[in-house]
């Protein structure tokens, strides 16, 4: 079925004045006087659109352009920005639809403005992103209207752009305005100047009473003919590797998002402040096989590069393949490193599974499991049943409760680290813990 384009139709104020015209009309029953003056109005309304026709706006005197780079985050309010031009002799009244994409919710269906004659305005068109990854923007509609306003013009103008949609990293900034931060980072993250620790070279000195022998650098001591000391510090840059679960249990929702988005968007934000603490950041997306790897950079390129790869990851629904992922970390990553796995362990399969290939990891490695609690199990557990079904659902949260306490007691065992916390509080979470970790030279 074909869609049929009228460039132009009746305007509102056009329609009021034709329904004005029928009642003048409908009384001309009554009294003739009203019969010619109904006459009269409508013969003048024809007149007025005629007139409308000639005044304009013509095809071509109306022009719209998108301008700049937005930057769109998941679930952020942001600002579709138009510059609309008037070519015409005449103020035009104007209109501006965007078409909808899934990837953006146009929260309003129409943006009005005044454009006066020969002269450009921007007008905003305000969205919320609900989906990450790419998107591209198609057609957007135009109507407009002249100073008498009885005919309503309509243009459509081809506007294809894509857009990418990012995770929401607003919480790095919002913790504690990490411009502020930065003193209390570089304190917590300095170097420790520790005699003969570490694995930098920070200095060498001559040999003194109570200097450990393993201290002696034999090399300078040769080529200075007397006993010199190695002087060690504490590595600062270390590595920060973001194993993220990509399977089926991420793609849960809570609230309006999936488990997966929030996983993302605190993967980011604590790379965000390694970059800061200039640790190297390296990735692993996987799921049923490895999606994604990047090994450890250093620097703003390490993280454009996280960013620009896990960006658009979407969550399968198969089961993970944790004994193959902890392998390629295992056989890729030989320094010792701070791990951060994002997953959830509400399966008691997939729990096991995590429990038996995590031990040889952690032997190595600084691992924290990284998982968010569900508010549903709590107000499942602390409402009081007040129906059959409602003790069934009780004794399922119950359920599940436990299974997850048990599966964290078993990690801290093993010595991991664990987080589990509402999907809304855990970016400040990871960066509390990815600071404290820093501050205590746990790696």
């Amino acid at each position: 079925m074909r869609t049929v384009w009228l460039g132009a139709w009746f305007s509102a104020r056009c329609f009021w004045a034709l329904v004005a015209c029928a009642a003048v009309l409908a009384l001309g029953s009554v009294t003739s006087a009203a019969l010619w003056l109904g006459v009269a109005l409508l013969v003048a309304l024809g007149i007025g659109i005629i007139v409308d026709v000639f005044l304009g706006p013509r095809a071509g005197e109306m022009e719209i352009t998108r301008l700049g780079d937005q930057h769109f985050a998941l679930r952020v309010i942001t600002q579709l920005r138009y510059a609309v031009v008037n070519r015409s002799m005449r103020d035009c009244r104007i209109g501006l639809i965007e078409t909808p994409i899934p990837q953006l919710e146009i929260l309003s269906d129409e943006v009005s403005a005044i454009v006066p004659a020969r002269s450009q305005i921007e007008v905003d068109v305000p969205v919320l992103p609900r989906l990450r990854g790419r998107g591209s923007l198609g057609m957007a509609y135009l109507w407009c209207e002249n100073s008498l306003g009885l005919l309503r013009r309509r243009f459509r103008f081809a506007l294809q752009r894509e857009i990418r949609i990012y995770p929401d990293l607003s919480a790095v900034e919002r913790y504690g305005k990490l411009h502020a931060r930065n003193r209390l980072i570089e304190a917590g993250l300095r170097k420790m100047r520790l005699p003969g620790v570490g694995t930098e070279l920070e200095s060498l000195r001559e040999w003194s009473e109570g200097d450990e022998f393993r201290a002696i650098n034999w090399k300078a001591s040769a080529r200075r003919g007397k006993l010199i000391v190695s002087h060690y510090e504490v590595e600062r840059s270390q590595n920060v590797m973001l194993l993220l679960d990509c399977g089926r249990l991420m793609t849960a929702r809570i609230d309006e998002q999936r488990k997966f988005d929030y996983a993302i968007t605190a993967a980011l934000s604590a790379a965000t402040v390694a970059q800061l603490a200039n640790d190297k950041v390296g990735f692993v997306a996987f799921a049923s096989q490895i999606l994604s790897a990047s090994a450890p950079r250093s620097g703003r390129q390490g993280l454009a590069h996280a960013a620009q790869q896990l960006y658009d990851l979407e969550p399968r629904f198969e089961e993970s393949d944790y004994a193959r992922a902890f392998l390629y970390v295992r056989s890729h990553l030989h320094k010792r490193s701070l791990i951060l796995l994002f997953t959830d362990m509400f399966d008691p399969v997939s729990s096991a599974t995590i429990l038996m290939q995590i031990g040889t990891l952690a032997r190595r490695h600084l691992i924290v499991c990284v998982l968010m609690s569900d508010a549903a199990i709590e107000n499942a557990l602390e409402s009081t049943p007040s129906q059959p079904t409602d003790v069934y659902r009780a004794a399922v949260a119950a359920t599940l409760a436990e299974e997850r306490r048990s599966a964290r007691t078993m990690l801290t065992r093993a010595g991991v680290r664990v987080i589990d916390v509402p999907a809304q509080k855990l970016t400040v979470a990871l960066i509390d813990a990815y600071l404290e970790i820093k501050q205590r030279g746990l790696l």
